[in-house]
């Protein structure tokens, strides 16, 4: 370990498929971490060739003593007139839910409380009708609609609304997309405005800084990424267009750095609400629709920047025709990896390594032969699925503990391993219901949702504290990949098959990509 110059500790990894409707994560045992790859879908089906952690039972999807199967009932005089949490009761009504969210001139609901529910409320409500409920709770119980208001209870109150608005805009930008939720916003602030004109000049605020994120967050990952489409091995550019990536850096920090920079750059854009509606199934007491659209895109473009970053190592490994650059190119990224650790930047660590671990280099066997490999076998060892890939947690742990005690923004950086992440909040999911067989919201499961996903946001939220290289940055957008053909057929014009069904793919792929016999 001390060789190797490992200093955070140690990590994981499921497998996702992501299209536009669907969302599938594999449930078979462990796979060799050499077969792994990550494509991504939404919806709840199941595929068997990726590589995946054993299937969790409900007890294992949570820490002890956060969520276990679903209390008992509480009685609706349980649950009238207590907060929800605290050890409060586990589960309650939406009517009442949302009734505690709506503040008073002598109530404003806890932080956690607000995050959590604006979180998990989506499953069950729009987001528009959730903010017109409130608005119109707050116009009923302030008696705002009457022509002469109580001013000294309006101003004990106003503060407290602009407050909620103020988080909900703040947290959740993209529930403020439609005009219709702006203007339920506008109205009821309007109503509280003729008691204070500090109001109307908070509320304008608050609308500028909104509009600013929306504008911000409407530049989205796509803009950030050049082609994906893989290349063929046949349509490999020149060497005058293609420069080799140790052409452009040879420093494994300058390149951890860099990919630091992007991963930090594409989860700027991934909104909590995310995590929600990847998973949606229609709510059984609701409608047969869904409670709202496929809103998922930036985690979509997070797993295809995983998924092309695996490509690309495998590419830059692939493409020199002489042993001796390849290994020199393993060897290399097998330094980027260690360093992707060390930052805490565990996402671009985990494609490192399973582009090299892609057959068509693993097959190398005469490169690899050439490579120091004891510092690779180390960091497969982080990587271990056993036990639910403990080694990673324990790392991720550290990590997370180094970065609230941080001393500098350096220190600050955890970037997981975001198919893992997935697979927890999918099997918390879907081990424990929405709601419970009187109707009520599971409201403690949603509790243990907001407590991941509000750990990740925290992460989301570090600034990047290394000066960004354009050129670097560029090339690891924009450099060509070969397609898993392509990538084959590169591994076989380096190192001749080996057996005869390699000899057969070889000249079946001679055929079709080169038109050689």
């Amino acid at each position: 370990m001390a060789a190797l110059g490992l200093r955070c500790c140690a990590w994981p990894f499921p497998s996702c498929e992501y299209t536009r409707n669907s969302f599938r994560i594999t449930t078979s045992k462990p796979l060799p971490i050499k077969t792994y790859q990550v494509k991504f879908r939404i919806s709840l089906a199941v595929k068997s060739s990726l590589c995946m952690p054993r299937t969790l039972s409900t007890s294992d999807m949570v820490t002890p003593g956060s969520l276990g199967p679903p209390p008992p009932e509480p009685t609706d005089g349980e649950q009238a007139g207590q907060p929800l949490l605290d050890g409060a009761p586990s589960s309650a009504s939406l009517d009442a839910l949302i009734e505690q969210l709506v503040p008073k001139a002598d109530y404003y609901p806890e932080k956690a409380y607000i995050f959590t529910f604006l979180l998990s409320s989506r499953l069950f409500i729009e987001p528009r009708e959730l903010l017109a409920r409130v608005c119109h709770l707050c116009i009923e119980q302030q008696q705002l609609d009457k022509p002469v208001l109580d001013k000294a209870q309006v101003r004990k109150f106003g503060p407290k609304l602009l407050q909620l608005l103020a988080e909900w805009t703040e947290t959740f930008p993209r529930d403020f997309q439609e005009e219709s939720t702006i203007s339920h916003l506008k109205d009821v602030v309007g109503r509280i405005a003729p008691c204070d004109e500090a109001y109307r000049r908070r509320m304008h605020q608050l609308l500028q800084a909104l509009h600013q994120k929306l504008a911000a967050l409407g530049q989205g990952p796509e803009s950030l990424l050049g082609t994906d489409k893989p290349v063929s091995y046949r349509n490999k550019p020149p060497a005058s267009i293609h420069r080799e990536l140790l052409n452009i850096c040879s420093d494994p920090y300058t390149l951890a750095q860099q990919l630091t920079h992007v991963e930090l750059e594409r989860l700027r854009h991934i909104g909590p609400e995310e995590f929600v509606q990847a998973f949606v199934n229609k709510d059984p007491l609701a409608s047969t629709k869904p409670c709202f659209s496929d809103k998922t895109n930036n985690l979509e473009a997070y797993v295809k920047w995983f998924n092309r970053l695996c490509y690309l190592v495998a590419t830059e490994i692939c493409m020199p025709a002489k042993k001796k650059q390849r290994a020199q190119v393993i060897e290399f990224f097998i330094d980027v990896a260690r360093e992707c650790f060390n930052i805490g930047n565990f996402n671009s660590l985990m494609a490192i390594i399973s582009g090299m671990n892609m057959s068509p280099v693993s097959r190398l066997k005469k490169t690899w032969a050439k490579v120091k490999t004891a510092k690779f076998f180390i960091l497969e060892h982080q990587m271990d699925p056993t036990g639910n890939f403990c080694n990673y947690r324990t790392a991720l742990r550290g990590a997370a503990h180094r970065s609230l005690t941080a001393h500098s923004s350096r220190e600050k950086i955890v970037i997981p391993f975001f198919s893992l992440l997935i697979k927890d909040i999918y099997f918390l999911n879907e081990g424990c219901a929405n709601r419970l067989p009187n109707g009520h919201v599971n409201f403690e499961k949603f509790l243990e949702l907001a407590k991941q996903v509000g750990e990740f946001i925290t992460w989301k939220q570090v600034e990047c504290p290394f000066e960004q290289d354009p050129s670097i940055t560029h090339y690891l957008h924009t450099a060509p990949i070969f397609s898993e053909d392509g990538l084959y057929l590169a591994s076989y014009e380096s190192e001749s098959p080996e057996n005869q069904t390699e000899k057969e793919r070889w000249k079946s792929l001679r055929s079709s990509i080169l038109g050689k016999t």
